[in-house]
């Protein structure tokens, strides 16, 4: 259904050939004819102006390389130097997710689930993030509780019951219970808060801080006894953000405090203190200032599992920050780096084949993942026809949208890049040296538990890139299609 054998892998394994044969006669007894290498490359590609979709496109052999000369392209793999251990790679399980999600017939609800959750047939997802109240993305504003019920006696997921939980229990039973869920709040309910609105940013009110922190173990053991376990939780999505849906304010030093006073010793107590706190929750631009506010309070530090961010300080134009990820975590190895929320905006239903929707995927997971991040977490992973359900006309783009007129399922490229690394790094992995020699292409490489090494290759230049991939004095030579994403897996 998704993945694509194509006639064209001739083509490539010809220039492969080609290539290698080139190189050769430039390199002269550095490289020995003898395939003496013991381990096979398979090699999937999704590609622009192809039929390339996460598809095995040839196999390779590796021939001796004792010493690459400058004009041969390589991609360097070291396994001997192991660094981060992957959590997991998934995304957003929304009210908008699940209300589309359920205007769908069975066999598109059931395609969904094998397309995101199957490792086999489908990309693998293994993490997977939810909203605690309602966020942008539901069809309205909503709470757990009555006004002014500080002591929660109220508290009821009834909402959620009829969409979110029976979707979220088909997610966690089509990864074969193998899903690490997180959860996030948007806003605490408008009497908490100093502007008596959900929306519009606001802040905490003191006098609820308590009732607010008994809030988050009021939810994760709610759901927890109606079957979805809770592995962890940020404190707020996007706290130094004012807008125009669910949002609510903390200063790095409300969150400090909040965590210390309230949130940690909370859960603490309500025997919830294996339950992971994620701070921050934003853009990587002020993820150094943030952190090191926080994390260098050792009384709040003691409850932190680590620090999470989004992408959207891109969102006008500008150049990722990737070395604020890296900076947090050389000053604070002991706490983890995750990836909370990241999409597309702007949605167009003319422009869901866009390329750069899943190039800009591409290029963030290689970075996150090479300055030090555990987890990679997507936002809505199923929208409709028009970027929605959402109640303030904040509409995106996702990995797949359905068109809940027709019943058609529409599969964007961000789909497939995503599952570049999704399907083939798995939780547990180690992430080991990958370096590329020239800048045309960027990598990162990880070793499974099981001990199979998974390359990711990304050129999203016009050209054609022929390399090598190269461990241990062998190359493998292969050809980087333009604006592609290639997997290759050492067996």
């Amino acid at each position: 259904m998704i993945f694509v054998m194509k006639k064209s892998i001739l083509v490539l394994m010809l220039l492969s050939i080609i290539f290698s044969t080139q190189a050769q006669k430039k390199q002269g007894s550095s490289v020995n004819l003898k395939q003496s290498a013991p381990k096979v490359v398979k090699l999937y590609t999704t590609a622009d102006n192809s039929n390339f979709r996460l598809t095995l496109a040839e196999t390779l052999s590796f021939v001796n390389l004792e010493q690459p000369i400058e004009t041969q392209i390589c991609v360097f793999v070291d396994p001997t130097k192991k660094f981060q251990t992957l959590l997991g790679i998934g995304g957003a399980l929304t009210d908008a997710s699940a209300e589309t999600f359920y205007k769908l017939p069975k066999d598109k609800q059931d395609e969904i689930m094998r397309a995101y959750y199957d490792k086999e047939d489908g990309i693998g997802y293994s993490l997977a993030r939810t909203n605690i109240n309602s966020c942008d993305f539901s069809s309205g504003s909503y709470t757990y509780v009555e006004d002014n019920d500080k002591d929660l006696k109220t508290f009821s997921i009834q909402h959620d019951l009829q969409y979110k939980v029976p979707f979220i229990k088909r997610a966690i039973s089509a990864a074969s219970n193998h899903l690490t869920l997180f959860v996030s709040p948007w806003s605490p309910p408008a009497w908490m808060k100093d502007n008596n609105d959900m929306l519009h940013g606001g802040k905490l009110k003191s006098e609820y801080a308590q009732s607010w922190a008994n809030y988050y173990a009021k939810f994760i053991k709610t759901y927890e006894l109606n079957g979805i376990p809770i592995w962890g939780l940020t404190v707020q999505n996007e706290p130094m953000a004012k807008q125009k849906w669910e949002s609510c304010l903390f200063t790095a030093a409300d969150e400090k405090n909040f965590v210390k006073k309230f949130l940690g010793p909370t859960l603490k107590k309500e025997q919830l203190g294996d339950k992971k706190i994620i701070v921050w929750d934003h853009n990587r631009d002020l993820l150094y200032q943030q952190a090191s506010e926080i994390l260098n309070d050792k009384d709040a530090a003691q409850y932190i599992w680590g620090v999470g961010f989004h992408w959207y300080e891109d969102w006008s134009g500008g150049v990722p920050m990737f070395d604020n990820v890296k900076s947090v975590k050389e000053s604070f190895p002991d706490k983890n780096l995750i990836f909370t929320e990241g999409c597309n905006g702007n949605f167009k239903l003319d422009s869901v084949s866009n390329w750069k929707l899943g190039e800009r995927y591409g290029m963030s997971m290689i970075n996150d993942l090479n300055n030090g991040t555990v987890g990679w977490t997507d936002w809505n992973i199923l929208l409709d026809e028009t970027g929605g359900p959402n109640h303030v006309k904040n509409f995106c783009y996702a990995p797949i949208h359905a068109d809940t007129r027709t019943g058609k399922l529409i599969y964007t490229n961000s789909f497939y890049y995503i599952g570049h690394f999704s399907k083939f790094i798995r939780p547990g992995a180690k992430r080991i040296t990958s370096s590329a020699s020239k800048s045309s292409l960027i990598t990162t490489a990880f070793q499974n538990p099981d001990g199979k090494i998974v390359v990711v290759v990304m050129n999203s230049s016009d050209k054609k890139v022929p390399y090598f991939l190269w461990m241990a004095n062998k190359a493998a030579p292969t050809v980087s299609m333009p604006h592609s994403i290639t997997t290759l897996v050492i067996e």
